[in-house]
């Protein structure tokens, strides 16, 4: 798919032009209108006006015979006071998926303008397009008339109107239509990332081993510019990474341990450390996983995933930043090598983990890289990403991940809300509050895997049991869990949702601000 930024003239002789209205809103307030056809203009006013109501989810269209315009398409968006910022990152998907849905090949739209600023919307909108037009088709027979495909969306922006936004260098275009052009570029990397790091947690456990998770980062390293190095089992007996080598014994694919670092930053910046779950494919180990819970495991190294390709972005955008990623890998299955409940295992920074389910892998693999990340790149915020805990999709719903910071850090707590509000990977706080830690406490051992006490929060034992090997740093969980797949009201392709590219990509912009409070 292209995106193109068009004068509004050109837009105008797109063969399908589409139009997003709230109710009674009048078709004429559309600037892109007041280009068509007078024909095509009193065709559509009256549609408008006579079947249209503008309601959410309502389509209308109207064909033309003759002429360069096929199809005038109506969007509805519902009463226009009930719009928010998550519902306009929307609008581009429905048209987009409306598109395939019709084999379309090529449509017009007007830059939305939700903002002052004409780069962030076209950034947006690209994004989003690109995101709704991917499908997981790599293991499909391809159809004989090809799969649907929509090769150009031409997006009508304004010559010569100046950005109203121009305190940094990031939003300061001199005009609108060079914001749009240089918006549709950064959309188009994080949209691309985004969809690579859904093909990757697509991709079925038989052929996404740790090694080939490890191989497909150090491509995506090497491609963009980001060091990269992998350490080996022998690498991680050295360290004491008890965690990892202790989950990955069940199965004969060797752990890996990955190792991104992005020092484009000021050289006295202390880095943004990203880990990232990594558990290729999960069964619960001798805690095995029921049926209805293990068909999708494959995904549970959608953390780790999204760290490589959110990495990914930043690199491709330049953002001026110094960033480390680390991806604990294992593949958790039961054997008779398996570690079993009851194990002791001896993580890297000391401390114990008295196992008492081995379907709580994903935190005992954390532990090991939160603990590395902290002493050794001594960050000035460390964020973990990984769909850990079933609890936070009971909690939360399938609309966003659940957000932990430290007890007291309110601060902190409301810039990432705030990260995942422009982002579009939303998050909402859970508590993370210094009372649950002794329900983490182990009778054996410093600490057990899940709630030794008390069965009820989950999810928050389950970042308790992370934020024990952050140390002194800042730190953020996000459980992306609750969005691990896309769901219908997404409006996209089935399978992974791709969360955390985005966000990645706003806390990288946003991390000088975070540092510097």
């Amino acid at each position: 798919m292209k995106i193109i930024p068009v004068t509004y003239k050109s837009a105008a002789r797109s063969p399908n032009i589409f139009f997003a209205l709230f109710e009674k809103q009048r078709i004429e307030s559309a600037e892109l209108f007041s280009y068509l056809p007078k024909s095509v203009q009193t065709a559509v006013r009256k549609l408008a006006k006579e079947e249209f109501m503008g309601e959410a989810g309502e389509t209308k269209s109207i064909w033309f015979p003759k002429g360069n315009i096929k199809r005038v398409r109506l969007f509805g968006l519902g009463d226009k006071s009930k719009w928010n910022y998550r519902k306009e990152h929307l609008l581009a998907r429905m048209f987009t998926r409306y598109a395939k849905s019709e084999r379309i090949k090529e449509f017009a739209a007007e830059l939305p303008s939700s903002s002052d600023d004409a780069r962030r919307d076209a950034s947006l909108f690209t994004t989003n397009a690109l995101m709704a037009d991917f499908e997981f088709n790599k293991y499909k027979e391809r159809p004989k008339t090809g799969w649907p495909e929509i090769r150009t969306v031409n997006l009508a922006a304004h010559e010569g109107r100046a950005s109203l936004r121009s305190q940094s260098e990031w939003t300061a275009p001199k005009d609108a239509f060079k914001s749009a052009r240089d918006g549709i570029r950064d959309g188009m990397i994080i949209g691309e990332e985004v969809n690579s790091c859904r093909a990757l947690a697509n991709t079925p456990g038989g052929d996404m081993t740790p090694k080939r998770l490890a191989d497909e980062a150090v491509q995506t390293a090497k491609k963009y510019g980001i060091l990269v190095k992998i350490l080996n089992e022998k690498d991680m007996q050295r360290l004491n990474m008890g965690g990892v080598l202790g989950v990955a014994r069940g199965s004969s694919e060797k752990p890996q341990f990955i190792i991104l670092e992005y020092f484009h930053g000021p050289q006295e910046q202390k880095p943004l450390v990203l880990t990232g779950k990594g558990v290729t494919f999960d069964t619960g180990g001798l805690n095995l996983k029921p049926s209805d819970y293990i068909y999708e495991m494959h995904m549970d190294m959608s953390g780790g995933a999204a760290v490589i390709h959110g990495m990914a972005a930043v690199a491709r955008l330049k953002l001026p930043i110094n960033v480390v990623g680390l991806i604990p890998a294992v593949e958790n299955m039961p054997s008779g090598s398996s570690y079993h409940p009851g194990d002791l295992l001896k993580t890297m920074s000391g401390k114990t983990i008295e196992v008492l389910n081995t379907d709580a892998e994903g935190r005992v693999i954390l532990a090991d890289a939160l603990y590395y990340g902290a002493t050794k790149y001594k960050p000035g915020l460390m964020v973990n990403f990984a769909t850990l805990t079933g609890a936070a999709h009971v909690a939360l719903g399938s609309h966003c991940s659940a957000l932990f910071t430290k007890d007291g850090d309110e601060s902190l707590e409301r810039a990432m809300i705030d990260v995942g509000k422009k982002s579009g990977d939303y998050v909402w706080p859970l508590p993370l509050w210094d009372e649950f830690l002794p329900e983490i406490k182990g009778t054996f051992g410093d600490l057990a895997n899940i709630g030794a006490k008390d069965k009820y929060g989950g999810a928050t034992h389950g970042a308790k049991f992370l934020e024990q090997f952050a140390g002194e740093t800042h730190f953020a969980h996000i459980d992306i869990a609750p969005r691990m797949t896309a769901v219908e009201a997404d409006y996209l392709g089935k399978g992974a949702a791709g969360t955390g590219v985005r966000y990645i990509v706003e806390l990288a912009k946003e991390y000088p601000h975070f540092i510097s409070e």
